[in-house]
């Protein structure tokens, strides 16, 4: 039996058809390994010591309303634990990088998923960009006058969204005129400091985007996601609805090229996003979409992590 800890949203409201913490969690607990939660809210570190006001699982299954009960919280030494899973949602703000940099003071006796320095370092649109030939043509910058020329340089259609948004907030295309582009660049900076990203429209993206899972840097299998009439994002919680996908070669290839370095960065359960034959995203801090990837073509990655955890603590 192992200890697991997951560090998440609150297991109280997520959607036990949806979830993929959820189903992480459930196929640990139903394996017999203890399981406690807790928020990024309830870390702290106290020296070299690490802990959560967490509250132990007693009972999970998939009965929405009914799939858990909990214990009441206890300060828990998370040096105890076999297995942490971090796994709360973005947005990636500092809140996020700090819970990163506690979670690093376990380490090595305690196998965190994905590895937090890692995490830290990879930010899930900047993270792409160490991987040549693999993206669109893609500017990173916080200039009006740079993204108006890269807008007459692809085509006068482009795609700008925040750099470190989440989800497909913020998304917005821009085709034919810039005549909204001043305000739109005014309306990001009040909204944050961060740079924007701007990437040449990929009119596959009609036809879906592409979500593949890797566990430990090998593609498990992928769901495409095709957006709702009218709308450019694919993302299940905007309209997006999820529909079977085989590996295509092109996935193959951008799996093998960045495969070996997810495995050594330990970035074990990484989800990528691909629209046509170009790779968008590498999302390492909260994946989702094994639920779906499951009931389409019975690949179950919350037992491949499973099994994954099991063998590197026994070993």
């Amino acid at each position: 039996m192992l200890n697991i800890a997951f560090q998440m949203d609150p297991i109280t409201g997520v959607n036990v058809n949806a979830d993929s913490t959820f189903d992480i969690a459930l196929e640990c607990f139903t394996r017999g390994h203890a399981i406690w939660v807790y928020g990024p809210g309830d870390l702290a570190l106290n020296g070299q010591r690490v802990s959560a006001s967490a509250r132990k699982v007693t009972k999970l299954q998939r009965v929405q309303g009914e799939h858990v009960e909990l214990e009441a919280p206890q300060e828990l030494d998370l040096h105890t634990m076999d297995v942490v899973f971090l796994r709360q949602d973005p947005p990636f703000d500092m809140s996020y990088i700090t819970s990163t940099h506690i979670l690093e003071h376990l380490q090595p006796e305690v196998l965190v998923v994905n590895d937090p320095r890692h995490v830290r370092d990879a930010p899930e649109k900047l993270f792409v960009t160490h991987f040549e030939g693999l993206m669109p043509p893609t500017l990173i910058t916080s200039s009006e006058k740079r993204i108006r020329a890269f807008f007459e340089a692809h085509g006068r259609d482009i795609v700008v969204k925040p750099l470190f948004g989440n989800g497909g907030a913020g998304v917005f295309r821009v085709r034919e005129s810039t005549e909204n582009l001043a305000s739109l660049v005014e309306l990001f900076a009040q909204i944050s400091r961060d740079p924007l990203m701007a990437q040449a429209f990929v009119p596959d993206v009609t036809n879906g985007d592409k979500r593949v899972i890797l566990v430990d840097g090998e593609p498990a299998g992928a769901i495409n996601r095709v957006p709702a009439k009218g709308e450019v994002r694919a993302n299940m919680h905007v309209g997006g609805q999820a529909m079977a996908s085989e590996l295509s070669p092109r996935d193959l290839e951008i799996c093998a090229a960045i495969g070996p370095e997810l495995k050594r960065r330990g970035l074990v359960f990484v989800g990528i996003d691909v629209i046509g034959d170009y790779l968008t995203e590498i999302n390492v801090t909260s994946p989702t979409g094994i639920q779906e990837l499951r009931r389409f073509s019975g690949i179950d990655v919350s037992a491949m992590l499973a099994d994954w955890i099991e063998t590197k603590r026994a070993g």
